[in-house]
């Protein structure tokens, strides 16, 4: 934490300060992701809440699952904290669903690097990569990136939107590709 605030030295009031100041601003910093993901494992383990999904989303996180589609998650939250959240969701453990998890030690998620990054990581072609995001700067980066981009418009959220990449009100209207042959199809 003191490394992100640029000062070695902060005291413990300097540090809560900036944690507060950056819970107020929603500021997507790994340390404050990192102490959230820290607080759920605590509430998930005694009980205390559990993470919403939509149903429509679960529905087809699993059918595109059992159709051989490789699901990973880019959240700002940490990764700790996701593997919480989709272990303890509404609809029960959904963790086997994922075959990973990335998060802001990718980069920052409105930034092009950070999708190659994660294409590099999984050693496979960005365009083979549909990334959905309600956020359209984050789907910019993706598209800048090469990656297939899709943003999410649900009627319960007001995200910004210019039309710059195709809609979906809900997952039924993502249209996904053939999934990637298996290694043991290609002979790697």
């Amino acid at each position: 934490m003191r490394t992100a605030l640029g000062d070695a030295t902060a005291s413990r009031e300097r540090v809560t300060t900036a944690l507060i100041a950056w819970l107020d601003e929603d500021r997507k910093a790994t340390p404050l992701k990192a102490l959230q993901g820290m607080i759920w494992q605590q509430g998930f383990a005694a009980g205390d809440f559990t993470a919403h999904l939509y149903a429509d989303a679960v529905d087809w996180l699993r059918t595109w699952h059992a159709r051989g589609h490789a699901i990973y998650v880019y959240s700002s939250g940490s990764i700790a904290a996701q593997k919480l959240f989709f272990q303890h969701s509404v609809f029960g453990d959904l963790s086997s669903l994922f075959s990973g998890h990335f998060d802001t030690t990718m980069g920052a998620k409105r930034e092009v690097e950070s999708y190659r990054r994660i294409a590099q990581s999984l050693g496979v072609a960005a365009a083979s990569i549909h990334f959905l995001s309600d956020i359209e700067a984050e789907l910019d980066a993706a598209q800048a990136a090469g990656m297939v981009a899709t943003q999410l418009l649900r009627a319960d959220a007001k995200p910004e939107s210019h039309g710059r990449h195709p809609q979906a009100t809900c997952f039924a209207e993502v249209r996904l590709g053939a999934p990637p042959p298996l290694p043991s199809e290609t002979g790697r």
